[in-house]
């Protein structure tokens, strides 16, 4: 078990921050932890990687517990928080070399990280000379530094272009074949390219706690419809098992229907006997964009 969390609870003074939350993440999984703005995601990070203590209850990193054995847990993960703190006015090769002696590594481990990620036709130059993708891969190489079992990476892809994100997402798949990574991100398409497991948190408390298809999958169905002229959205309210119904534009309706039986025919057959002439009938996917709106929206 690489993580393991159990009944963790913590206080900002008298505000709950973290509400009893448990789960565990198993040794080469890659996981997504999710939440709105003040929802723990950071909190939980810290507590993982001993910058906070938790009010109650246990947590452990590679079988060590992060309070009464916090060097070795520190020894065991590479962090990268959110806000990458870096010497600006260090060489790459310089600023690696200062945490290789810190970590007590070989020397030769900074050339290996620096080709891990990409960094080689930068390493010559000043940080504060780097843009902010490579100040990123500056970061991640810094968490590998050590050759930690667990990764955790508080939003690794803020403020990125989406070239770099393609850049990063990469880089975090390669690094995921051989270690356990724990991140938190705000993107969705990251989560869904990267991610085998989704946990998501709201106001401190584990909402969702699923392998990505399985989240995935067709809680509810939505069908797209475009008829030749507007409809009432009450009339199409009759439709059996439809939950929602909304008028997108024009004459397109979505249809939310709590099955996940093809409802298609039923909307094909109710527009029929309803002489409503369809113009095109889709079905849509749930994404998972929508589930974190369900799940985290009070």
């Amino acid at each position: 078990m690489s993580i393991k969390v159990e009944q963790l609870t913590k206080f900002y003074g008298n505000q709950k921050a973290l509400n009893s939350i448990s789960f565990s993440i198993n040794k080469g999984e890659i996981v997504g932890f999710l939440g709105p703005n003040g929802a723990g995601k950071s909190t939980v990070m810290k507590i993982l990687t001993t910058f906070l203590n938790a009010s109650e209850g246990l947590a452990k990193v590679n079988e060590f517990d992060v309070e009464t054995e916090a060097i070795e847990v520190q020894k065991s993960v590479g962090y990268l928080p959110e806000h990458n703190p870096l010497y600006l006015d260090m060489y790459v090769r310089e600023y690696l070399a200062f945490n290789a002696h810190v970590h007590q590594v070989d020397k030769e481990r900074i050339d290996e990280v620096i080709s891990l990620t990409g960094l080689s036709p930068e390493s010559h130059k000043k940080i504060n000379q780097l843009s902010k993708g490579f100040r990123q891969r500056v970061g991640l190489a810094n968490a590998l530094l050590h050759d930690p079992d667990v990764l955790i990476l508080d939003e690794p892809t803020t403020g990125l272009d989406p070239n770099q994100l393609v850049e990063i997402r990469e880089l975090i798949k390669n690094v995921g074949k051989e270690k356990t990574v724990f991140l938190s991100t705000h993107i969705m398409q990251e989560v869904e390219a990267i991610c085998d497991r989704v946990i998501i948190i709201n106001n401190g408390e584990i909402v969702a706690d699923k392998k990505l298809i399985e989240l995935t999958a067709e809680k509810e169905q939505i069908i797209v419809v475009e008829f030749d002229y507007r409809v009432e959205e009450a009339f199409l309210k009759k439709l059996p098992k439809v939950r929602k119904v909304i008028n997108t534009h024009d004459f397109v309706y979505e249809l939310s229907f709590t099955t996940s039986q093809d409802m298609r025919p039923t909307v094909f057959d109710f527009a029929h006997d309803n002489e409503l002439k369809i113009l095109q009938l889709n079905k849509k996917n749930q994404s998972l964009e929508n589930l974190f709106r369900e799940l985290t929206t009070d």
